[in-house]
């Protein structure tokens, strides 16, 4: 790695998953000025993912441009963003002290944060939310994952893993869940509970669906009757003024928003839906490292 120190006002913000780690990096304004997939580390043991992360931002920024580093990972940190509480999704991430381990090899400040919350911070900056202050973002991909803004501040609790809105219970005799759950959200929601309603991958499913196929658009139906039923428990909790979707599921959502609304119509009385939106977010695959870049500059500027 290059040494020297590096520029206080650029930012690097990084999306963890469990099959790419996404990177960028942003001006302070949050503007976009280079970006570098790359694979993650299989199995995504923790000190596999550290080295992997390491060697990304030096990729990315092989002049050291940035000064502070954000990392979303899938699933909740500690209040102060420096440990990885638990990834239920990677092996062997609990308690993971990411920040201490990335800072010496980093030689930067580093925070770490639920890919959810940043995510939603993404499009809250310059997304679908950026007028919003009360919002609840589902991520559907692998897991469902979310986070929660209320008056326009991110909902983590007194211990910072509050909101993982793709883990309440829909069904108590449900499939299980890899958090310990059964029959979660993310049970039901997730590219796994997807399957159990239907052999074909999303994106097939999603096209055959968009050709009219009955069978493709009645599994749809379905999976956004069991998503509405999850959203309609989220809204009388928090009563967003808008419901975002996003992850690799949500770019079918022209099929399955009917049948979401519909549960959401029959199962929420008017007041707490009154002025309600629900929609497909608008950064797609970059508004979780664009949230990291923000939370870097937000705690650590």
């Amino acid at each position: 790695m290059a040494q020297g120190k590096p520029a206080a006002g650029e930012l690097i913000g990084i999306d963890l998953g469990g099959t790419a780690i996404k990177l960028g990096r942003f001006s302070p304004q949050g503007q976009l000025l280079a970006q570098l997939d790359v694979p993650t580390p299989q199995p995504a043991m923790p000190g596999a993912v550290t080295v992997a992360i390491a060697e990304a931002v030096a990729q990315l920024d092989p002049d050291r441009r940035a000064g502070l580093v954000g990392i979303g990972h899938p699933g909740p940190a500690d209040r102060t963003g420096r440990v990885a509480r638990v990834a239920i999704n990677l092996p062997g991430w609990i308690d993971v002290p990411l920040a201490d381990w990335l800072e010496p090899l980093l030689e930067r400040p580093v925070t770490c944060a639920n890919d959810g919350n940043c995510a939603l911070l993404g499009e809250h900056h310059s997304g679908a939310a950026r007028d919003c202050s009360d919002v609840v973002l589902l991520t559907l991909g692998t897991g469902v994952g979310g986070g929660v803004l209320l008056g326009g501040q991110l909902f983590m609790g007194p211990k910072g893993a509050a909101a993982e809105p793709g883990l309440i219970g829909l069904d108590p005799a449900g499939p299980p869940c890899n958090s310990g759950n059964r029959g979660s959200l993310e049970s039901f929601c997730s590219i796994r509970g997807l399957a159990r309603l239907s052999p074909q991958p999303p994106d097939a499913l999603n096209r055959s669906a968009d050709a009219g196929d009955a069978e493709a658009l009645a599994v749809w139906q379905r999976y956004g009757e069991l998503l509405g039923v999850g959203i309609s428990s989220l809204v009388y909790v928090f009563t967003p003024e808008l419901v975002l979707l996003g992850g690799g599921l949500s770019a079918a959502s022209r099929h399955f928003l009917p049948a979401l609304w519909q549960q959401v119509d029959s199962r929420v009385q008017a007041a707490s839906r009154e002025g309600l939106r629900i929609g497909p977010a608008a950064l797609g695959n970059g508004a979780g490292r664009l949230g990291a870049a923000l939370l870097a500059a937000r705690r650590l500027g």
